[in-house]
C-alpha cells in the first residue's frame, strides 16, 4: 500500500497521453487524485482523461517548447484548481538518426524538449506548487543521464543535463517547501522505444528485455512515498552503469561487447513486437503498426 495520500491532490503529468504518462495518470486517479493530462496531442490527452477513474480530471494540449503555451497551461491550472500538488515532468523524445547526418534544427529541438522544457515548466509552476501544503516535482530522466549512449548523443546530452539540473533543484527547492526528485528508467516498452527499434536506433538499450510502464510508475510512487533525489526502477542496471562510469576511458574497449548483445536483444524485441501485432517487416524493413 502507498503511504502517499493521493486523495484530492492536483497532479499534472506532461507527456500524459504516452505509454508512461498515461500509466502514471491512471495510478494517480486510482488513488483519488485529480489529474491534469498534458500532451501536445490534445485529442489523445482527452481520451486518456475521459477513461480515468474518479472525477475532476482535465486534458490540456500544450507544445512544451513554446513558452507562451506553457504559461497559458499553468494559467488554466490556476483558474481550475488554484494550486498544484504534484508536477510530473515526463515528456521526452529521441531520434535514431545519427549525429553526423542530423540537422542542426533537430538537435536543437531535442535538447529544448528534453532538457529546457522541464526546467521552464517547473519554474513557471513554482507559484502554484507553493500554494500546496505538500508540493512535489517528479521528473522522468533516464539511465542515459548516467551512461553515454553512443548512438544517441543528443539524447544523452539532454538527459545528462536534466539529471544534473534536477539534482540541483532537489537541493534548492527543498528550502522553498517543494520536494523534487527524479526517476531514472532504462528502456521501457512504449511507442517511443518501438519506433527506435524499427528505426535501428540505440542497440545499447536492449541488453535486457525492456521494462514495462508499470515499473516506472512504481518508481514514481516510491518517490512520493519516500522523497529522495533519485529512484531507479531497475536497481541492478543502475548499479552496473554507475560502476562503469568509474572508469569511462575503458568504454571504447568494452562497449563493442555490449553492443553485440544489444543488437541481439533488439532483434528479439522486434520479433516480439511482430507477435504482438505492433510491428511488421516489409521488403526487409521494419515499420510500426499503429494501434487502434
Amino acid at each position: 500500500m502507498s503511504g502517499f495520500d493521493f486523495r484530492d491532490k492536483v497532479m499534472l503529468v506532461t507527456g500524459g497521453a504516452g505509454g508512461i504518462g498515461s500509466a502514471v495518470c491512471r495510478r494517480f486517479a486510482t488513488g483519488g487524485a485529480r489529474c491534469v493530462v498534458v500532451d501536445i496531442d490534445e485529442a489523445r490527452a482527452k481520451r486518456v482523461a475521459v477513461e480515468l477513474p474518479g472525477a475532476g480530471h482535465t486534458a490540456l494540449g500544450c507544445d512544451l517548447v513554446d513558452r507562451a503555451q506553457v504559461e497559458h497551461l499553468f494559467d488554466q491550472v490556476a483558474d481550475a484548481y488554484g494550486r498544484l500538488d504534484v508536477l510530473v515532468n515526463n515528456v521526452g523524445m529521441t531520434s535514431a538518426e545519427r549525429f553526423d547526418v542530423r540537422s542542426v534544427e533537430s538537435i536543437e529541438q531535442e535538447i529544448t524538449l528534453n532538457l529546457t522544457s522541464p526546467l521552464v515548466a517547473t519554474r513557471i509552476a513554482v507559484p502554484l506548487l507553493q500554494a500546496s501544503r505538500d508540493a512535489r516535482v517528479v521528473t522522468t530522466v533516464s539511465l542515459g543521464g548516467i551512461f553515454p549512449l553512443g548512438e544517441t548523443p543528443i539524447y544523452t546530452a539532454s538527459k545528462f543535463g536534466l539529471r544534473g539540473a534536477m539534482l540541483a533543484l532537489g537541493l534548492d527547492l527543498r528550502s522553498k517547501g517543494i520536494l523534487a526528485g527524479s526517476v531514472l528508467p532504462s528502456a521501457t516498452d512504449t511507442r517511443m522505444l518501438r519506433q527506435e527499434a524499427v528505426d535501428g536506433g540505440n542497440s545499447m538499450q536492449f541488453q535486457d528485455p525492456p521494462q514495462q510502464p508499470a515499473d516506472v510508475v512504481a518508481a514514481v510512487v516510491s518517490l512520493l512515498d519516500k522523497p529522495r533525489l533519485e529512484a531507479y526502477p531497475r536497481t541492478g542496471e543502475s548499479r552496473l552503469v554507475r560502476f562503469a562510469m568509474l572508469a569511462p576511458n575503458l568504454l571504447p574497449k568494452v562497449l563493442p561487447l555490449f553492443r553485440q548483445r544489444g543488437e541481439r536483444g533488439m532483434a528479439r524485441y522486434l520479433e516480439e513486437l511482430r507477435r504482438r501485432g505492433l510491428a511488421r517487416q516489409i521488403d526487409g524493413r521494419w515499420e510500426l503498426v499503429e494501434e487502434k
